[in-house]
């Protein structure tokens, strides 16, 4: 489902077929970094985002970009399946579900009451050496096991086969957003000294490997992204315990997680590249994997079949068609409000607000599966039964 569009340095190799002018300039500027690697890669759920599109994957010689990983370091999907087969939970059942988990996971900017067990948090780090985190650690620890707002999410699920998932959608919290604006200061004000191309109006801003601020921002950077695992985690100890208090004889399977916004260092066409994946995730031979679609709409698990075309990378969900801020203007409360009711899907649609995640502002996510055939299979096939928002 490649497509392929020159520019004047490196192609920009695409999984969809009209981005959007937006997406499509700063993809543009991507293919014209100077330290950009071999091509330029759109996922089908690319949308413009802030200096590079959400949905692209940027590798890079000897450089890492703040903007190209974005604000919500480590943000990213866990998914588990249980014993229990979905139409043998009563309706009773899952609304008590849904209200405890609201007891037990803070929503939207809520924090936990009291600092969480610190042994959770990442290990292994200096944390002398990394300076926001050092700055934001106490604050983090009431920030553990909490959703977020925005499109994160946690949702109750049946599979093709019948059986009740989990799924959680949350990132690095308040950790990511401060990491991603210190270190992209950083480089701003390194750049400065460059002569180069890369212009500020591009909001590509680097950090080169041969800088302290670069290594610094990798190590923020990866703890960022294992604390986003340890959110996730947290909060799915908390759903199982709600689950087994209310449901009999529940056994769960190994948690299955997958990151969308960090970079690495990866071997692609024989070079040791830094690969960036913003809102896209990794898709190497086997790899299992998690696309989330829009609310109401369906999930998947899949697994990877390595691609080297788009650097074993695959789509992070659906993709949006309008702005939050568009979805207010233009979508129909009552109208989204009764698509997931005919449905039989739990919900808490409330105001208009809540129109900024409606299915309708996002792409078909059936299309988005199609479109990257050749990037990912198909292993389960997940429908909602009811969703908690951020």
């Amino acid at each position: 489902m490649q497509r392929v569009v020159s520019t004047e340095k490196i192609p920009i190799k695409m999984w969809l077929n009209e981005p959007e002018a937006g997406a499509m300039k700063q993809a543009i500027n991507l293919a014209n970094l100077p330290f950009a690697f071999s091509h330029i890669c759109l996922m089908p759920d690319t949308h413009e985002g802030y200096g590079m599109p959400i949905g692209g994957v940027l590798a890079t010689n000897n450089v890492i970009v703040p903007n190209a990983v974005g604000v919500d370091i480590g943000c990213g999907m866990c998914a588990v399946k249980i014993n229990i087969k979905a139409d043998d939970l009563q309706r009773n059942q899952l609304l008590q579900i849904m209200t405890d988990i609201r007891e037990v996971v803070p929503l939207g900017f809520n924090h936990q009451k009291v600092s969480q067990d610190e042994s959770l948090m990442p290990q292994g780090y200096n944390l002398n050496e990394l300076v926001v985190v050092k700055r934001q650690y106490l604050a983090a620890l009431k920030q553990l096991g909490t959703l977020g707002g925005g499109n994160h999410f946690i949702e109750l699920q049946r599979s093709g086969d019948g059986f009740l998932w989990i799924m959680v959608h949350s990132g690095s919290r308040n950790f990511g957003l401060q990491v991603a604006e210190y270190y992209n200061k950083q480089a701003k004000k390194l750049n400065e000294t460059y002569n180069t191309t890369v212009t500020p109006k591009m909001d590509l801003a680097f950090l080169p490997f041969e800088t302290d601020e670069a290594h610094l921002y990798y190590q923020e950077m990866k703890y960022c992204t294992e604390f986003a695992l340890a959110n996730r985690k947290l909060m799915m100890e908390r759903i199982q315990q709600v689950i087994s208090s209310i449901l009999n004889n529940v056994a769960y399977e190994p948690v299955i997680n997958i990151a969308h916004n960090y970079a690495t260092w990866e071997n692609h066409f024989n070079t040791k590249v830094m690969v960036h994946r913003k809102g896209a995730t990794s898709a190497k031979l086997g790899e299992i994997g998690i696309i989330p679609g829009s609310q109401g709409t369906k999930s998947y698990i899949v697994e990877g079949l390595g691609n080297p075309e788009s650097f074993m990378s695959c789509s992070h969900g659906a993709g949006r068609t309008m702005s939050r801020s568009a979805a207010i203007r233009n979508l129909n409360l009552e109208e989204e409000k009764r698509k997931l009711d005919d449905l039989g899907i739990l919900h808490s649609i409330r105001g208009k607000s809540d129109l900024e995640e409606a299915s309708s502002a996002y792409k078909d996510i059936s299309q988005v599966m199609a479109l990257q055939n050749d990037l990912v299979k198909i292993k389960v096939e997940l429908s909602p039964l009811a969703v908690i928002k951020g």
